[in-house]
């Protein structure tokens, strides 16, 4: 029997044209999905023939593996130690704790200002005597131009943490972090941070027994209709929570940036004892503003470990922004796509096929093919900054998206990969040690209606690529 099951799977291989390792072919024949509608490259990093180039230069959605070009752009252009830079300035006099007139926000754009980065920043200004502010807080976020982003507009989530949108003075993510904890009764228990002034969270989730399973679709929540920073606003959140599911922490976005940051901004600040006579609101930097206190992100090192082990698309779009920024006008997203371009131009890296929308792969539009996102991964492995970037891809069954990833395979722990998943949409690229101990690059896109089945078609690839098989398959362009 296994001679037979051996002989069958080398006819697969030599008689559906060889374009295709028989593994990789059998999974997709049983996911319904053609060879047609998958790209590969597979290749030793330093070069040489590939070991598989199926329809390399077709341009195709690679989703969230579109990260792995804004990273790379950022890291190079910018390099490892940039960091991005939140300021406070004031106008008016300060003397025994009273600011007669204005506090100012400058926002430099920072894909990682956390909660308690900000805390410190307040608790920075009450050590340097502010205390009441007469005036306005005034939140400069002028270095991004405005869009109108609509948050719903992509998949009808309005509230999802993924689908945040960019902006200059960006506060954890825009999310608010709610912990659910099972406790006696019906109800769990819930909190949510940060503290936000005006709001009331109306707990209406129901404790279940069972399995936890996908307990974030279990879950809703729904804002009531608010007017200006300090407007009373109810956060109703329901839907059912597993028993078992004990501790967990829920991310929503549940306000506009401006709002979300005016709530946490007054509520922080009464906190640490402070009081705001007047509004925050929208502005620029007066002329007659004095610096006051600032503070730096994290070094672009590691906030895109952040952004591709955990793939997220807020700060990957900041990043994208940050890379049209400085240049006296609001960065833009045609900018930034311009920046790439250039940036690629001047490294000698022909990218025909990319197509560039936000640089986080949350889009419909945005292309590459297998080929060039090869070319990038080739140029990264002989760059000055290789360690960073590739220590950047979440590591296979160790750690981000990839933790749960076979864990169970030899494969596991050898290869640094980042993917990507839309509806019609699953990707994976990266660097893979194989048994042999050679490193290869592999670029796998799969672009169909049927790619929620996909996963084992990509694993099986994964795990064909680190058998080292040396069989070269013939191109297929």
């Amino acid at each position: 029997m296994r001679l037979i099951f051996a002989a069958l799977l080398s006819l697969i291989s030599c008689c559906a044209g060889a374009v295709l390792p028989a593994p990789v072919l059998q999974a997709l024949r049983a996911a319904d999905i053609p060879a047609s509608a998958i790209s590969i490259v597979v290749q030793p990093v330093g070069g040489g023939p590939a070991r598989i180039s199926h329809r390399a230069k077709e341009p195709m959605n690679p989703a969230s593996v579109m990260k792995l070009v804004t990273t790379y752009a950022a890291l190079d252009s910018l390099g490892p130690a940039w960091t991005w830079r939140t300021e406070v300035l004031t106008t008016g006099r300060l003397a025994d704790g009273v600011l007669d007139g204005n506090l100012v926000l400058r926002g430099g754009g920072d894909p990682s200002l956390t909660l308690e980065q900000f805390w410190l920043l307040l608790r920075d200004l009450r050590a340097r005597g502010v205390r009441d502010i007469r005036g306005d807080v005034i939140t400069d976020r002028s270095l991004f131009a405005p869009t109108g982003y609509d948050p719903g507009a992509f998949d009808n989530e309005p509230l999802a943490a993924y689908n945040v949108g960019p902006d200059a003075l960006l506060l954890a993510l825009n999310a608010l972090r709610i912990r659910l904890l099972p406790q006696t009764g019906g109800t769990p228990a819930l909190w949510a941070e940060p503290p936000l002034a005006g709001v009331r969270i109306d707990n209406r989730v129901q404790l279940v027994d069972g399995e936890c399973g996908d307990w974030k679709d279990t879950l809703d929540a729904k804002v009531s209709a608010a007017e200006g920073d300090g407007a009373a606003l109810t956060l109703q959140i329901s839907g059912r929570f597993a028993r078992d599911c004990g501790e967990r922490i829920w991310n929503v976005a549940p306000l506009p940036h401006r709002e979300f940051l005016a709530r946490a901004l007054r509520a922080m600040w009464a906190e640490l004892g402070g009081r705001i006579a007047g509004r925050v609101r929208d502005g620029t930097v007066p002329a007659d503003a004095a610096p006051l206190a600032a503070i730096e992100s994290p070094p672009l090192a590691q906030v895109i470990r952040d952004i591709n082990k955990y793939s997220n698309n807020v700060m990957a779009r900041q990043l994208f922004l940050t890379l049209a920024s400085g240049n006296g006008t609001p960065a833009d997203t045609a900018g930034a796509a311009s920046a790439v371009r250039a940036w690629a131009a001047r490294r000698g890296l022909a990218l025909p096929s990319l197509v560039l929308e936000n640089g986080s792969g949350l889009s419909r539009s945005e292309r590459i093919s297998a080929a060039d996102m090869a070319a990038l991964l080739r140029h990264a492995w002989a760059s000055s900054v290789m360690p960073e970037f590739m220590s950047s891809m979440p590591v296979l069954a160790v750690d981000g998206t990839l933790r749960r990833r076979l864990r169970n395979s030899p494969a596991s722990g050898q290869a640094h990969l980042k993917t990507g998943s839309l509806a019609d949409t699953r990707s994976i690229a990266g660097y893979v040690l194989d048994r042999n101990g050679q490193r290869v690059l592999l670029v796998a896109w799969l672009n169909h209606p049927n790619a929620k089945r996909a996963q084992p078609v990509l694993e099986s690839l994964l795990e064909w690529v680190w058998a080292g098989n040396n069989q070269a398959f013939p191109a297929t362009d």
